[in-house]
């Protein structure tokens, strides 16, 4: 954010009146249905898992000038955000130790978007949930400059103009669970270009219970991360492709239900080289068949998960992604 922008969101006495200390929500600690799975729930670079703001202060913001304040400040907290912020086009930075969830069903962040780090400032440790983004003027979310354990769950994303969740950067231990992806072309990315070599060695990200309703392509596109699982997520009529696995990328594909998807698993895509894929347990109704090349380091040797019935997972998913659908978030 620019300096003139930033003054601009802290002039006046705004954030005073609208960012109030709370009691700490039940939600904000680390509890039995709150717990970051996947990569995220690795224990790895000197973190234990995901736990964003535990044991900060908790507050609620209903502007861009109070969001922008708490996310950026250098302690923890846990930021409940109430109502819909429009936070013009500007990407916000959140920086380490922070929660941000949106409070019931109608919380929103629209215009702008939330950047996880900055090439000064870090942005690991970083839960976002039940929250709504539309209208992004760049990303959604982007997770960059080396961000490291970072969930992102039940959030709803849309109508943006670049991509609705990027990882990229050498950023690491990302979980990607029970969002739902649509009205847009670009979804997920994972790795910023192909000749960012130095992503090789990172990009480890799970993507799980995530609804990819009629976006075109990105879910994820890889490059260069391993492993890379991508479990039991639903995808409805993805015109351009499901899952692109490219520059001698890894990933784990498995218990996934592709509807009308011509082209539901790629390796290789335009001018990235192919990446290696590994397939196993997915439907394919109504859609082609998968492309698989290689081996690729199993999910199992950082975590253990279950997978759901592949049948089950159209229910599932639409049932459970998406805002609103978090126990105990008021």
């Amino acid at each position: 954010m620019s300096p003139l922008n930033r003054r601009r969101l802290l002039t006046g006495t705004a954030l005073a009146a609208v960012a109030a200390t709370a009691p700490r929500p039940a939600w904000a600690g680390v509890g039995a249905l709150n717990v970051a799975d996947g990569f995220a729930g690795v224990t790895a670079l000197g973190q234990n898992g995901t736990t964003g703001g535990a044991g900060g202060q908790a507050v609620t913001v209903a502007t861009a000038a109070a969001l922008a304040d708490y996310v950026g400040r250098k302690e923890p907290y846990v930021i409940s955000v109430s109502g819909r912020i429009q936070t013009g086009d500007e990407m916000l930075t959140v920086v380490a130790n922070k929660t941000i969830v949106g409070v019931g069903s109608t919380a929103e962040i629209t215009g702008g978007g939330l950047q996880l780090g900055s090439t000064t400032r870090p942005g690991n440790n970083v839960i976002i949930r039940n929250l709504r983004f539309t209208n992004a003027s760049d990303d959604s979310i982007s997770v960059t400059n080396s961000a490291h354990h970072v969930w992102i769950d039940h959030c709803d994303l849309s109508d943006g103009y670049d991509g609705l969740l990027d990882v990229k950067r050498n950023s690491d231990y990302v979980t990607v669970s029970w969002n739902h992806f649509h009205h847009h072309s670009k979804a997920a990315l994972l790795g910023h270009s192909d000749t960012y070599t130095s992503d090789k060695g990172k990009l480890r990200v799970t993507y799980h219970h995530n609804f990819f309703d009629g976006t075109d392509q990105r879910h994820p596109r890889v490059r260069f991360g391993e492993p890379v699982h991508v479990y039991n997520n639903y995808y409805r009529g993805n015109s351009l492709y499901g899952v692109a696995s490219t520059m001698d990328a890894g990933v784990v594909v498995e218990g996934n239900y592709f509807e009308n998807v011509a082209h539901p698993v790629l390796s290789g895509y335009d001018k990235s080289g192919p990446g290696r894929v590994v397939e196993r347990n997915n439907i394919y109704a109504g859609s082609g068949a998968p492309e698989t090349l290689g081996a690729v380091v199993e999910p199992r040797t950082y975590y253990s998960y279950s997978v759901d019935d592949p049948a089950s997972v159209p229910r599932l998913v639409t049932a459970g992604a998406g805002v609103g659908r978090v126990q105990g978030v008021a």
